[in-house]
């Protein structure tokens, strides 16, 4: 069988495509080493825009065990940062970044976007934002979100200390502009998922795997298991491995009658995630259903070593490598659209939010729903059950 080639060799055997310049070529050849991170077109893509050392300490950041979640935001960042400068002042990003490179960037980006309908060169400049359309860099419409702007200025200053760079990012005059500009831009902050998924929602998806095929196998144990084992986030879900679950003593479905029929048990080790290292031993639960449904795949498909969600190919033949965080949530899509309901309105994180939505509901006290969910922060799981509150409640039904 003829070996594949490399990105480097498929741009320079595509006659449509001109070779890219020497130097690029290596740097798609670095790239080439996270593939486990980066999609083959961002690769392509990326090394056209990052320089040497930039490639390089991303390839270290992998190699001291970074989340890939975490190294490809930083990734595709440092990408957009590269693009918009070369848009915005017609060349290189320089290092170390001028305070005026920065304030325009946070102008660029957080503006009034009234004021913008009056007067055009409010806010981002037309041929800047037509720059960034046209290599797929910008999709957002209007002002960015606050937390994207503040997150692409922490990576931009914490790529200068990697540099032993002095940049402008702590002074008066970028603090002062970035909170005026945040409430200028007077932009809401949008939810991951546009509806929490609940129980009942959950149990509508769960029925559009009824036939009983493999692939209805593996979507009806993933989603009962994410959202019973507290909501777990897509990359979470992904990630798990045979070695990562751990069968527990059966507890008796009723606690009043502890000589009755016994619900099965399964520990969830989650190793690294979005607020824990590996070192913390982060660990969910799940009972009964969630666990028999899981077991219904594992026999199914014949899985006893490596990823317990897996790819399922046209030909219903399950492959060897596990599901990627896109795919979890394209399951769920899929299923909502079995089940009748609008796909706009649910994602995966549908999931996180839906589990803590539904244990409001049922009066499940926060600090017991945030040990499930291992959520660190009380404010925003408590969102969750302030909505429900204001609901069921009296506050808001006085008019």
């Amino acid at each position: 069988m003829t070996p594949l080639p490399s990105p480097a060799g498929r741009a320079a055997a595509d006659p449509a495509r001109p070779p890219p310049p020497e130097g690029q070529s290596q740097r798609v050849l670095e790239l080439d080493t996270l593939s486990a991170v980066l999609p083959l077109g961002s690769r392509d893509r990326l090394s056209e825009l990052l320089s040497d050392g930039e490639i390089e300490t991303l390839r270290h950041l992998a190699r001291e065990g970074m989340g890939a979640n975490t190294l490809r935001a930083m990734a595709s960042d440092l990408a957009y940062l590269k693009a918009w400068s070369a848009a915005a002042s017609g060349g290189p990003s320089p290092w170390p970044a001028p305070e005026g490179l920065v304030l325009r960037f946070v102008s660029h980006h957080l503006y009034d976007p009234a004021w913008r309908a009056e007067d055009p060169s409010h806010g981002m400049p037309d041929a800047v934002e037509a720059a960034l359309r046209s290599n797929g860099r910008l999709r957002a419409c209007g002002p960015h979100a606050a937390s994207t702007v503040r997150r692409r200025l922490a990576l931009w200053s914490t790529f200068h200390r990697w540099m032993g760079l002095a940049g402008p990012f702590s002074s008066p005059n970028l603090r002062g502009a970035l909170g005026l500009a945040t409430r200028a831009a007077r932009r809401p902050r949008g939810r991951k998922s546009a509806k929490p998924l609940t129980r009942d929602v959950l149990e509508r998806l769960i029925a559009a795997c009824a036939k009983g095929t493999l692939a209805d196998k593996r979507d009806a144990a993933l989603l009962l298991l994410a959202f019973a084992s507290g909501g777990r986030r897509r990359s979470e879900i992904a990630a798990l491995r045979m070695e990562d679950l751990v069968e527990r003593p059966p507890i008796p479905a009723d606690r009043s009658a502890p000589q009755g029929p016994k619900l099965p048990v399964l520990a969830l080790k989650l190793g690294r995630t979005k607020t824990a290292s590996r070192d913390d031993d982060e660990c969910a639960l799940a009972v009964g259903r969630p666990v028999e449904a899981l077991k219904a795949w594992l026999e199914a498909a014949g899985i006893s070593s490596g990823p317990v969600f897996r790819r399922i190919d046209r030909w219903g033949a399950v492959g060897d490598s596990a599901l990627d965080g896109q795919s979890v949530n394209a399951i769920v899509k899929r299923r909502c659209v079995l089940a009748g309901l609008d796909p706009a309105d649910y994602s995966a994180h549908g999931l996180r939010s839906g589990y803590l939505t539904e244990a409001a509901r049922r009066g499940v006290p926060l600090p017991e729903a945030m040990r499930q969910s291992r959520h660190r922060s009380v404010q925003q799981a408590a969102a969750y059950y302030n909505e429900v509150e204001i609901e069921g409640g009296r506050s808001a039904r006085l008019v």
